[in-house]
């Protein structure tokens, strides 16, 4: 089992932390982010570190913990620092804009693709001469930046043979050869 879970998580300059009835409210200069705590998982906060133990020694209690552990630690760093993805369209045509929190995707389909993003995400398109469109997403939820950038990479996935559609910033794309002749 991993020991992550044993690992103190240090709070910086800024953050604030609450434990009020098993859930955890973290509150920052970016947003304020709230999590329920696990059953058995006790957080103590002591002079900026919160620690975080377990009642028992069983495998789903272990796991408990370390997931815990990395949710609070996520949530701390989102706060105060916050969480980027870029998205990089590959392909003759492709292009992206956005107004406001609206997302144009023009994906090479019929109709282009408008994405309304949620509030606590921050998006921005970046299109230079001679490369690919970028599509920047900002937010202090990991969890929900993720989740978006998840969902615009599923409208059109890269393919294996020209690696063709969009793709994370430093993705490896496994590629295939095309027919031999």
């Amino acid at each position: 089992m991993s020991r992550i879970g044993n690992n103190p998580v240090s709070i910086p300059q800024g953050v604030e932390v609450n434990v009020n009835n098993n859930v955890i409210t973290v509150k920052g200069k970016l947003g304020e982010l709230t999590q329920v705590i696990s059953e058995g998982i006790n957080v103590s906060i002591e002079d900026a570190t919160i620690t975080l133990t377990r009642s028992s020694e069983l495998k789903s209690q272990k796991a408990q913990h370390g997931l815990m552990r990395a949710l609070i630690a996520n949530m701390v760093e989102g706060v105060s620092k916050g969480f980027t993805k870029e998205l990089e369209l590959v392909g003759v045509g492709y292009r992206a804009s956005n107004q406001g929190q609206k997302l144009d995707l023009a994906l090479g389909f019929s109709h282009n693709i408008v994405l309304e993003l949620a509030p606590e995400v921050k998006v921005e398109t970046v299109s230079e001469k001679g490369k690919n469109p970028l599509v920047k997403l900002t937010s202090y939820d990991k969890q929900l930046v993720g989740q978006v950038a998840a969902k615009i990479r599923s409208f059109r996935k890269p393919e294996p043979y020209k690696g063709k559609g969009i793709k994370f910033v430093g993705e490896q794309l496994r590629r295939k050869a095309g027919k031999s002749a």
